[in-house]
């Protein structure tokens, strides 16, 4: 949003017709749109209005009720922290007892509102000039919540008083391609990690790729998955990480929290640290039940931990599909009961498919180049039924493996 869009918005008269917009739908969108400019709305206001009411729209997602009274950019909202997940870096500083927490490289203020709710005072930093003037009217109704437009890494925290810092660096390029190699984050993470030496409470978000050989020793890693989908990863140091060094999942699943770590013997062990390589998993032949394990716990590399808690194995090397005689409920990993196998051929299982008389397929993969979408329209179902395939290895051999939730 540029600044004279942004100046209009926030005027009476661009609050007010934000306030009395309907909620977003594509079909009214240039309904509304024609309506306002014929009555002699300012045409920039209109835009800039609209705009806003789809973002609240596709922000509700993350920021639930308090989306309606919030404002947007398309990168802030791509990068912002889900408030369910926010609440739980809040939780962090406010058991280790901040008083003054730097958000640095604050976006939209998701962070900071998720600390304020917590009555954790937070001194929030933006180096761009609109998105500060965002964060500062989402961050309107926090009175321990500052926000500052300025470099966040010229901050002065011991003269500020500032006891926990967050840091969230863009991991974007400005044509909005990811970053993968943190010394492009902007600011890097080096530079993010020397602050430990100012203030040791310490967290960061990275990006859930990161390598281990890029965590430090003194870190605790944590992936973090809301309803099945992995949204982020942060590295949390001294009083922050009560877990100590080592590497976690956070899975979040409705209102249900649920933590896994490594097994206490590991903790504390050169296998349980931060940089460690995942512990490897012993190969079965398929059993009754396979199961899929959580994104975050895969990439928290505990994949090795799941299966030691559910009996299993996996069903071929470096692939995370279990596999174990027995059902075992677990937050980590959805079950299936597998109905039948078979070495994958199109033929054979576009057969296999017709015969049962389904319609609509749900395709899951791992180790197998084969595209979902395009082995959906060479199937060319017909059917009145369902199923539920994964493609994947067995025994070296790519293979179909049929399967129900358990």
């Amino acid at each position: 949003m540029d600044e004279r869009s942004l100046t209009k918005l926030l005027a009476p008269e661009g609050w007010a017709l934000l306030s009395a917009l309907p909620p977003y739908s594509e079909e009214a969108a240039l309904r509304i749109s024609t309506g306002l400019r014929e009555r002699g709305t300012d045409p920039d206001l209109v835009a800039a209005a609209l705009t806003q009411s789809r973002l609240r729209a596709r922000a509700v997602g993350k920021f639930g009720d308090f989306a309606s009274g919030m404002l947007f950019t398309p990168a802030g909202l791509e990068q912002a922290t889900r408030l369910s997940v926010a609440a739980h870096h809040a939780r962090r500083y406010a058991d280790a007892g901040a008083t003054l927490v730097a958000d640095l490289g604050c976006g939209l203020g998701g962070d900071a509102m998720a600390l304020s709710a917590l009555g954790v005072p937070v001194l929030a930093v933006e180096a761009d000039e609109a998105t500060a003037a965002l964060a500062t009217v989402n961050l309107r109704f926090f009175p321990t919540a500052t926000v500052r437009h300025g470099d966040a890494m010229a901050l002065d925290l011991a003269a500020e008083g500032v006891d926990g810092v967050f840091a969230d660096p863009a991991r974007r390029t400005r044509g909005g391609r990811r970053v993968f190699d943190p010394a492009a984050y902007a600011p890097p993470l080096d530079q993010v990690l020397a602050l430990r030496a100012q203030v040791p409470e310490l967290g960061m978000k990275v990006a859930p790729g990161i390598p281990y050989s890029f965590l430090p020793a003194d870190a605790h890693a944590q992936w973090v998955s809301v309803d099945g989908d992995v949204v982020e990863a942060g590295l949390w140091f001294g009083a922050l990480a009560p877990e100590g060094p080592g590497r976690s999942a956070l899975v979040l699943a409705g209102e249900e929290a649920h933590l896994l770590t490594e097994a206490e013997e590991v903790r504390g062990t050169p296998a349980g640290a931060p940089d460690a390589p995942a512990r490897q998993v012993g190969v079965r032949a398929l059993a009754g039940y396979l199961y899929e394990p959580d994104g975050a716990v895969i990439r928290a590399g505990l994949v090795a931990r799941t299966a030691e808690d559910l009996g299993a194995g996996v069903v071929s090397e470096d692939i995370a599909y279990l596999t174990a005689d027995s059902l075992t409920r677990t937050p980590f990993a959805t079950a299936y009961r597998v109905l039948d196998h078979f070495v994958f051929s199109l033929k054979r299982l576009r057969g296999y498919l017709r015969e049962r008389d389904v319609g609509a397929v749900e395709i899951k993969k791992r180790g197998t180049a084969v595209e979902p979408e395009q082995l959906r329209r060479q199937l060319g179902l017909k059917g009145s039924g369902r199923a539920t395939i994964v493609l994947t290895r067995l025994a070296g051999r790519q293979s179909v493996v049929v399967v129900e939730r358990a």
